[in-house]
């Protein structure tokens, strides 16, 4: 006899990781109301394989792989061009109101420089340098070779450094 998972075990199987798979949708499709619908779809999608679900070594790799896909799925249909990728905690309370603009403003222009990545680099960026995954683990996500998503994390991280720079040279706030 196979045991049937309930909703609370599964609830409680993939809470160490739904906000993950919640941010990572938002920096693919922008849109809030997008990125809850992609991950009302994960989960969907890992409810239907819920007994299946044991099986995999990592829970939280195959949930993020299944986001990955399911928005680039979403994008390509749309054949959409505008994503945004960054997750900033930016308040800091002893902060100048001043200071705390120039911060704004800071992270909105990172936000558009990431705007101009490449999808795959913006998806790199995003579960290294925010999500803080490792990069065995994003080889599994991503169904890369390590090697290019470092030179991919590379190439995004110049770019990004290179428009900073430019921008900070040309006395720009």
């Amino acid at each position: 006899m196979e045991l049937v998972m309930k909703p609370n075990e599964f609830s409680n199987l993939i809470k160490p990781f739904q906000d993950k798979v919640f941010r990572l949708a938002k920096r693919l499709l922008v849109s809030t109301e997008e990125a809850q619908d992609a991950s009302q779809e994960v989960w969907v999608k890992l409810w239907n394989k819920k007994n299946d679900l044991k099986n995999y070594d990592n829970l939280e790799a195959f949930a993020m792989t299944i986001t990955k896909n399911h928005c680039l799925d979403r994008l390509k249909s749309k054949q959409a061009g505008n994503l945004s990728l960054v997750h900033v905690n930016f308040s800091a309370p002893a902060a100048s109101l001043e200071k705390q603009l120039e911060t704004k403003d800071a992270v909105s222009y990172v936000e558009r420089l990431m705007n101009l990545l490449p999808t795959q680099q913006r998806m790199i960026v995003q579960l290294r340098d925010v999500e803080g995954y490792e990069f065995e683990e994003m080889s599994e996500m991503l169904d890369m070779n390590e090697t290019a998503i470092r030179v991919a994390l590379s190439r995004a991280r110049k770019t990004l450094r290179d428009q900073l720079i430019k921008r900070h040279s040309y006395g720009v706030n």
